[in-house]
This record gives C-alpha cells, sequence and structure tokens, in this order.
C-alpha cells in the first residue's frame, strides 16, 4: 500500500469508528422509549424489562478491561471486526425475543460486542492517528456519544410509534454489514508485539468493583428497593475497586494499567472528568422526565423539544478544535463546566408557564457545553499519553466514560427520588416539578465541584495535540516548578 493511500485511508479512520459507535450509543439510548410496547409484546409489566438494560451494562463492566489485552493479542482489526459482528448478530436475536429471558440473553451478547467495539475502535484511531491531528480525530468519533443520548428518544419514539420496537434492533444489520466491509477494507490490524499474559486476578476484580457500582446504583435509584442497601453494594465496589488499584499498581502486566493515572492530563480526564460526566450525564435522564411528567407531554413531543440540544451537541463539532487552539484545554475546561453546571440547574427552573423559546435556549445551551466538555476531555485524554501506553490507556478511559453514562442515569434517578423524599413524597412514585427543580439542582452542584479539579491543569495542557498554545511556555515552566 502506497504512503498516500494509507494516509487517506488513516484520515476515514475516525469516521468508520465514529458510525459503529453511533450503532452502538443509539441502540443503548432508544430502548428506553421502547419499553412500554415491549413490555405489552412480551405480556410482561415494563419494570420487568429493565434486566435487559441491567444486563447490556453487566457485560460492559466485565468485559471492557479486557479488550486491550485482547487487541493487543489478536490485532486490533480483527477484534474490532468481530465485535461489529457480535453485536449485529445479537442485534438480530433482540429483534427476534419472544421472551423476557431471550432478550435479557441477547442482550448480554450485545453488551459483549460493544464492550469490545467501543475501545477496541477508540484505541485504533489513537494508534493511526498523528498528534497534529489527534484533536480533529478524536471530536469525530466522540460525537456520536454526545448525540445519541438526546437523538435517541425522539428516534426511539417514532419506530414505537409508527412501526415496532423490533425494527430498533433489526435496522443495525444492513450499517452493522457496512461498517464490516469498510473496516476490513481500511482498518490496519495493529498489534503489540510483546505478548503479555492475562491478568486474571486483576479482570475478576474490575468486573465485581464495576458491576457492584452499577448495579448499587441502579438499586438505589429504584422505589421499590432500600436505598441504604444500593448504597452499601456501592460502597462494596469502591472497596474492592481500591483493592483492583493496589494489585494493578504492583502487578507487572495489568490489566488496566493505572501508571498512565501519573500523566496529570490523563488523569484529570479520568478522575476529574468522570464527575463532570456524570452530573452532565444526569439531564438526558432527567429532562424527558420533565417534559411528560411536569409539563404533561407526550414522549414524541418531548423527544422533539430534546432535538435543540441535539443541534448544540451537533453545532459544536465545527467549532470545538477552533476553540480549542485559540484559548487552550485549561480555559475551556473551567468555562465550559462552569456554563453546563449554570444551564443544568437551570432546566430545573422550567415550567410550562414559561416561554417555549426560552425552553429551546436553556436546552440549547446546555447541549453545546455538554459536547464542548466531551470532546474536549476526549481528546485531552491522549494529549501526552506515549504511543506504548496508549493501549492501557484507551481500556482504563473507556471502562471509566461507559461506566459513567450509567452512573449519570443512576445518579440523576436517585436524585430525583431523594428530591421527592425532600418534599415529602414518601413512595418516589409521584414526582412534581418542586421534585425536579432539586434533582437539577444536585446534577449541576455536582459538575460545578468538578470545576476545581480543572483548575490544577497546567496553561499548556494539550499543546501537543494543538491546544493551551496562548501562554504556553509559561504555563509549563509553571508546571515544571510546581
Amino acid at each position: 500500500m502506497s504512503g498516500a493511500t494509507r494516509n487517506a485511508h488513516v484520515g476515514w479512520l475516525p469516521y468508520i469508528v465514529a458510525a459503529t459507535f453511533f450503532m452502538e450509543y443509539l441502540d443503548s439510548t432508544v430502548i428506553a422509549t421502547a419499553l412500554p410496547q415491549m413490555a405489552r409484546s412480551f405480556g410482561v409489566g415494563p419494570n420487568s424489562l429493565s434486566l435487559g438494560m441491567t444486563a447490556y451494562m453487566l457485560a460492559l463492566a466485565i468485559f471492557i478491561p479486557a479488550s486491550g489485552w485482547v487487541a493487543d493479542r489478536c490485532g486490533s482489526r480483527t477484534v474490532f471486526v468481530s465485535a461489529i459482528s457480535v453485536f449485529v448478530v445479537a442485534s438480530v436475536l433482540c429483534g427476534l425475543s419472544q421472551t423476557v429471558p431471550e432478550f435479557v440473553a441477547a442482550r448480554l451478547l450485545q453488551g459483549i460486542g460493544g464492550a469490545m467495539m467501543v475501545p477496541v475502535g477508540r484505541l485504533i484511531v489513537v494508534r493511526s492517528t498523528e498528534k497534529s491531528r489527534m484533536m480533529q480525530a478524536i471530536s469525530t468519533i466522540t460525537w456520536p456519544a454526545i448525540a445519541a443520548p438526546v437523538v435517541g428518544p425522539p428516534i426511539g419514539g417514532f419506530i414505537t410509534t409508527y412501526a415496532s420496537w423490533r425494527w430498533i434492533f433489526l435496522l443495525n444489520v444492513p450499517f452493522g454489514l457496512a461498517a464490516i466491509a469498510v473496516a476490513l477494507a481500511m482498518v490496519p490490524n495493529l498489534r503489540d508485539t510483546a505478548r503479555k499474559p492475562l491478568d486474571g486476578v486483576g479482570l475478576v476484580l474490575s468486573a465485581i468493583a464495576l458491576t457492584a457500582l452499577l448495579y448499587g446504583a441502579d438499586l438505589a435509584s429504584q422505589p421499590a428497593t432500600n436505598p441504604w442497601v444500593g448504597g452499601a453494594v456501592v460502597l462494596g465496589g469502591l472497596a474492592v475497586g481500591v483493592v483492583a488499584f493496589f494489585h494493578a499498581k504492583h502487578h507487572p502486566s495489568p490489566l488496566i494499567d493505572v501508571s498512565t493515572l501519573k500523566v496529570p492530563t490523563f488523569s484529570v480526564t479520568v478522575v476529574t472528568g468522570s464527575l463532570t460526566r456524570i452530573g452532565i450525564g444526569a439531564v438526558p435522564y432527567l429532562m424527558p422526565l420533565l417534559f411528560q411528567l411536569g409539563f404533561g407531554l407526550s414522549a414524541f413531543r418531548s423527544g422533539l423539544l430534546l432535538l435543540a440540544s441535539a443541534v448544540g451537541n451537533l453545532g459544536m463539532k465545527a467549532l470545538t478544535t477552533p476553540i480549542l487552539k485559540r484559548y487552550g484545554f485549561r480555559m475551556v475546561s473551567i468555562v465550559d463546566v462552569t456554563i453546563a453546571g449554570i444551564f443544568t440547574i437551570a432546566c430545573g427552573l422550567l415550567t410550562p408557564n414559561v416561554p417555549l423559546a426560552l425552553v429551546l435556549i436553556v436546552v440549547f445551551v446546555y447541549g453545546v457545553a455538554r459536547s464542548m466538555q466531551f470532546s474536549t476531555l476526549a481528546t485531552l485524554a491522549y494529549a501526552d499519553i506515549a504511543q506504548p501506553q496508549m493501549s492501557a490507556a484507551s481500556t482504563l478511559w473507556s471502562a471509566a466514560a461507559q461506566m459513567t453514562i450509567g452512573l449519570g442515569i443512576a445518579f440523576g434517578a436517585v436524585s430525583l427520588r431523594v428530591a421527592a423524599h425532600l418534599n415529602g413524597e414518601m413512595t418516589g412514585h409521584v414526582f412534581t416539578l418542586d421534585d425536579f427543580r432539586l434533582a437539577f439542582l444536585f446534577a449541576g452542584v455536582l459538575t460545578l465541584v468538578s470545576v476545581i479539579g480543572y483548575l490544577g491543569l497546567a496553561r499548556d495542557a494539550g499543546q501537543s495535540v494543538g491546544g493551551g498554545s496562548r501562554g504556553g511556555s509559561r504555563g509549563g515552566e509553571n508546571a515544571a516548578k510546581g
């Protein structure tokens, strides 16, 4: 393959990976609006299908940590194409399911495919892209995670209203087959020449820790369960996580290499960024409920209002790179997270009497801030990571990013439950505008608290990928002195 042809293929890689990401993220979000119709189809209550969503997240928790090791051992293209194939087959099985156990089993298989597809796809991009083009490449593969949670509800509502919930899954087939064909032709089969042994203890510890965190947070958000039980499971997950951290720190070939956290820019995106993603990520859960339960709108009309956020998300894509190059990662993170926190709180102040234009403006600005921050974090994560650490960094970043999606939803649900309790509603089944006001306040405050972490960034943070050029040398000197 000539150099020109190879460069052309590399240029297309972010778009190929982004397409598969969008398929996976969209599938994760549209299912929520389809639950009532699915429940009627299976002859059960909607709550009986929550296990299908939980099974998917549990598969992610178990298999994401192993994705980097599998890619290094078998080759990134081999794993990426295999993961897409598993995801497509599982999608067909989901669409053809006739009982709840069949659906749960199919979702578990789908989660295995997604657990390998997303982190390995990100690894392919960061390994194949030069630092000078990293910002644009990461921006491209980040937009599906940004857009899917807000375009998913209206798409899911449209499909379930005018067709059948089964098409949510069956539509993945043509897109998945196209992605497989293009990936086989263009994606390089990168692998690590050093064949590291599998860290079995690390795999078990990380699986237990991540599963407990997700399951405990989900338990705490359910009105029918004791929240203290969920909290205890979360604490147990954190305790196992600490054990997993020290195991990885002293293991010669850890499954999750925590030494990457010594890189300041990467550490901020994982630790501080997780708080930001949880706070911001609670909004896509809370906002549809606000419009439906608080405003009395239908699911489809609620989804249409959320398109204002999608417009803000997608509209920022073209501006992300110029803004980061002009103002740098530190300044953008501080300002943008502040805006995101303020407008998250503002979402809770909306009422049915607020003019539609103002509602759309608030939702739009939230979408802009959400898009900017997610792209900023995803790009900064790899700015100072050396090539040999790319696989380890991608695994840890993917685990953090995927888990905080679930934790963001759980935080929104828990916040709403706590708000209802504080406002005197003991059952947690009926929510008022006052409940939503408090829930959005909790999410906004958590987002604003995360600003503290970005204050510690050097002024030239991310300069290697084109950001932070203003005052860069002085910031670098200050960082060195610190």
